[in-house]
């Protein structure tokens, strides 16, 4: 599958940036007696407002992190998993928390397009939605087609 391809590129171009599974996060979010990890979706506004994971925080990509809301009294050990469409602007976004001295800091391998297209539980104005922005005509291929947001309604 050619999300398994960007994803193996993506692991190239961030070999230290550590990642979790999709696997891995839905069991963790199904430990509702540990506490919950931060999760913080970092694509645009548009994005995600068609749709995100039910727990997620939105912080855009380019947000200066020492002064965003969202990461205001968070210990630098809180386990916080970023994630994208696939993968490549979260292991940005990790990479600079780590940076920031956030050390339990991960990204969540494949992104909400394999979330969504392993059929999992995504929301959109906090009611269930298959429907996820494809970000472009051409990253949207990496969508199974019931997952696709029309974009010509994204924009």
């Amino acid at each position: 599958m050619l999300l398994n391809l960007v994803k193996a590129l993506i692991r190239l171009k961030f070999p230290d940036v550590p990642r979790m599974s999709i696997v891995e996060l839905a069991q963790k979010l199904q430990e509702t007696a540990h506490p919950q990890p931060l999760i913080l979706d970092v694509r645009s506004e548009a994005e995600y407002a068609v749709s995100h994971l039910a727990a997620a925080k939105q912080l855009e990509m380019d947000s200066d992190l020492a002064h965003a809301e969202v990461l205001k009294n968070v210990a630098k050990d809180q386990q916080i998993i970023v994630y994208c469409s696939v993968g490549y602007r979260s292991a940005k976004v990790t990479q600079k928390l780590q940076q920031q001295g956030f050390q339990n800091a991960l990204n969540l391998e494949g992104g909400l397009f394999q979330w969504a297209n392993e059929d999992r539980s995504i929301v959109h104005d906090g009611q269930p939605t298959p429907l996820v922005h494809p970000y472009s005509a051409s990253w949207g291929k990496l969508l199974r087609k019931q997952h696709r947001y029309p974009l010509d309604k994204a924009e």
